[in-house]
């Protein structure tokens, strides 16, 4: 019961990380990359859906991102979804597709930048000490039950601190190569 406790934190965690680094590939460090607008929500059919469910997004070169739709009509949704999401890109409907130029990045905005991928990183680490809260509540919980041994209980908990570790250090050092590739000029 304690080793599914623990296999089970340690998946949450891992989520937790991978979500985290899922963020990190959202920043702008100066290249070109899908990942920067995927996420864009546009008003399509009626709702809100996201970039990628309806346009192909392609980087022909490093410094620009080529967004096609499956449908022409959503070429002005496209536009004012990608203005609206505050990502520091200006597109441009070039026909039937719209051409984002990436612009180079200022020392300031590096900077900027920097910050963001340290909140991020931040809240990746609070995602990770919020499954190991909730890893030790449920290992506490089999303590007061008596359903398994004090010292395996002990143990337990000394593993998901081990593994806690090891989550957090993998985001600081995701955090330091983000950190590395955005003051890279």
């Amino acid at each position: 019961m304690l080793k599914k406790i623990t296999d089970s934190t340690n998946d949450a965690m891992k989520k937790a990380v991978a979500h985290t680094e899922h963020e990190f590939s959202t920043i702008n460090t100066g290249k070109a990359q899908p990942s920067m607008v995927e996420g864009v929500q546009v008003e399509a059919y009626g709702s809100m859906m996201p970039l990628k469910n309806c346009a192909t997004v392609t980087t022909p070169d490093a410094r620009s991102i080529v967004i096609t739709p499956f449908d022409k009509g959503l070429l002005k949704a496209i536009e004012k979804a990608i203005l609206g999401a505050n990502i520091g890109l200006t597109p441009s409907v070039q026909g039937t597709i719209v051409r984002c130029p990436v612009p180079e990045l200022t020392g300031e905005r590096r900077a900027e930048l920097v910050k963001v991928a340290n909140r991020y990183a931040e809240e990746g680490r609070v995602r990770v000490r919020n499954c190991r809260r909730d890893g030790l509540e449920l290992v506490k919980k089999i303590n007061k039950d008596k359903a398994a041994s004090e010292d395996d209980c002990k143990r337990a908990e000394k593993d998901i601190q081990t593994i806690t570790d090891k989550w957090i250090a993998a985001i600081d050092s995701a955090l330091k190569a983000k950190e590395a590739d955005l003051k890279k000029v």
